[in-house]
This record gives structure tokens, C-alpha cells and sequence, in this order.
């Protein structure tokens, strides 16, 4: 599925880049369909696989952190707060490369992150539904704040573009910060037997000779990065790092280790999925893959909020 997604996506668009254009006698038109083919239709599905796979792993990881299954970066704050990083970093030093905007954005990310889980700390009745409305609710206040900001400073097109995935801008040399989030997937995978054991609690993972919290920072910190590179080249996809990991561990059960990969596909083939029906549905004009993700994902979402209220309550 994964493939032929992929297939789709490089021979979708408004642009005459067919198979029949890349071979044709016609040297003009064969070497258009290649230039579109190779600077705009490659990097962008590329984006999609990656920043798919990443989101997934990301929100398995902040699923086993937080021993919690509806808890990802955006319902955590996490990708409210890489925003507010973009936009400190553009008011403060509007000359930073894009680089060094991801490492402030990655700050407020892993700022935002630990202010959910420390307010969690504080509250005593943290049953599977509350937890990810206060992560909602927290990120509600952090994205008033991001749009004051953005409205005061005249960023309110820089903000929508962080805080809504559209990939129709992706081009050669405008994406290459997701491989990254390739490594960081990878890195993840290394890792899953200690982040699993992490999430069974610090008595637990004492008792196993694992140092908790410096497993939990590493985590933490990879979540924070894989959204801040995420925000800051093609903007947040929301629901993705819920739903997916969810949907794995439905088939294939709780082990990270063997579920990661499979997280990392299907978060892959969900956002491909999106872009193609985003791109599809108007032909040939586009609805952004975040949209089409937010309105799937939050159906989703309230699906399985409400079996698991059902068979909680």
C-alpha cells in the first residue's frame, strides 16, 4: 500500500508530469515533466513518507512515556509550543537559519512537553479521558498566546503555515531536514525496549537497573525534535501520532520494539492517504494533507475516546 501510494502521489498534480510526458519525443516536454518530476513531486512525496513515519514514532513514544494512549504532541501542547519557538525565534532573530529556528523550536517543545507532564503531577484523578483533555486544554492556551503573537506582529500567515501540514511548497532542498526525523526514528527503535520499560514508572524501571530519568529526557527530548523539525518544514499534522499507534497496537499488541515499525509505516501510508485525497477532492486545486488528517484523526479520535469511556465507565 505503501508503494502504490507513493506511485499516486508522484503522478498526481496540475502539472503535466505523466509517465507519457517523461518519454516523449518531445524534448521540451520530457525534460518539464522531469524537472517537475524530480524538484517538486519527488521531494514531496519523500516529506510525506518521512514526516509520517516520524509523527508516528512520536506519538508512540509519548504514549509509553506518559502510560497514556491518547497522549501525542498535539494533545500535549508539544506542537503548540514548537510553534511559539517559531515565532520567538522570528521575532527575535528574524536572520536564523532554519536550523537554528528548529533548535529554539525544539526548546519551547520539550518546555511545553514537561509543563504537561508536571501538570499531571498535580492532578490526582488522571483517568484515561482526563489526561489528554488537559493536554488539549493546555494546548489551547499556548496556541491564544501563539495567535496574539502572530496578530500584534503580522505572522498570522507564518503561524497557519506551522500549525496546518500542507507539503504543496515542498521542493528540492526544502525538506531535507525531515531525514533527521528519519534518524531520530531509527534512534527510537534502539531504544524501544528502555522507553517501554520507562513508562512502567520509576520504581519499575529502578528495579530493572534502567535510569529513569535520563531515559526520559532522551525520549522526551526525541519527541520535541521530531516535532520541531516536523512544525518547522511542512507545518503539524494533527491526530497522527494518536491514532496510528493505536491502531497497530490493536493488531499487533504493546511491544514497542515490534510495533515501532509497523507505527512508522502506517503513520507513512496515513499521510500519503491525506495528501492524495487533499490533492483529489478538488482537482486541481489542493486541500492541505493537515486538514484532511485533522477532520479523519478527530473522527477517530472521539471513536475511540468514547470505546474506551464506554468500557472504562
Amino acid at each position: 500500500m505503501l508503494g502504490g501510494l507513493g506511485l499516486l502521489s508522484l503522478l498526481i498534480g496540475s502539472s503535466g508530469a505523466s509517465w507519457r510526458a517523461l518519454v516523449s519525443d518531445d524534448p521540451d516536454l520530457a525534460s518539464q515533466a522531469r524537472i517537475v518530476l524530480l524538484e517538486s513531486r519527488l521531494p514531496r512525496t519523500l516529506s510525506l513518507v518521512l514526516a509520517g513515519s516520524a509523527l508516528g514514532v512520536a506519538g508512540l513514544i509519548m504514549q509509553a512515556l506518559a502510560r497514556n494512549r491518547f497522549t501525542e504532541p498535539s494533545t500535549a501542547g508539544t506542537t503548540e509550543s514548537a510553534g511559539l519557538g517559531m515565532l520567538a525565534a522570528t521575532l527575535l532573530a528574524p536572520g536564523l537559519p532554519v536550523v537554528g529556528k528548529m533548535l529554539v523550536s525544539t526548546v519551547f517543545a520539550l518546555v511545553g512537553t514537561l509543563l504537561f507532564l508536571q501538570i499531571l503531577r498535580h492532578i490526582r484523578l488522571q483517568s484515561i479521558l482526563i489526561v489528554p483533555l488537559i493536554g488539549i486544554m493546555l494546548g489551547s492556551v499556548i496556541d491564544s498566546v501563539n495567535s496574539f503573537l502572530a496578530y500584534r506582529f503580522d505572522l498570522l500567515q507564518s503561524l497557519g503555515a506551522w500549525s496546518n501540514g500542507d507539503f504543496s511548497a515542498v521542493l528540492e532542498g526544502r525538506y531535507e531536514l525531515l531525514w533527521i526525523g528519519l534518524a531520530l526514528t531509527v534512534a527510537a527503535y534502539l531504544l524501544a525496549a528502555r522507553l517501554t520499560v520507562a513508562g512502567m514508572g520509576e520504581a519499575f524501571s529502578r528495579n530493572l537497573g534502567l535510569h529513569y530519568h535520563r531515559v526520559m529526557a532522551l525520549g522526551l527530548g526525541m519527541v520535541a525534535m521530531i516535532t520541531a523539525i516536523v512544525v518547522s518544514t511542512v507545518g503539524m499534522v494533527p491526530f497522527l501520532g494518536l491514532i496510528v499507534p493505536n491502531l497497530v497496537s490493536a493488531v499487533l499488541g504493546d511491544n514497542a520494539r515490534r510495533t515501532m515499525p509497523w507505527v512508522a509505516v502506517t503513520g507513512a501510508v496515513f499521510v500519503l492517504a491525506c495528501d492524495v485525497i487533499g490533492r483529489t477532492i478538488r482537482y486541481p486545486y489542493e486541500i492541505p494533507a493537515g486538514t484532511v488528517a485533522g477532520v479523519l484523526g478527530c473522527a477517530l479520535f472521539l471513536f475511540l475516546l468514547l470505546r474506551s469511556g464506554a468500557r472504562h465507565g
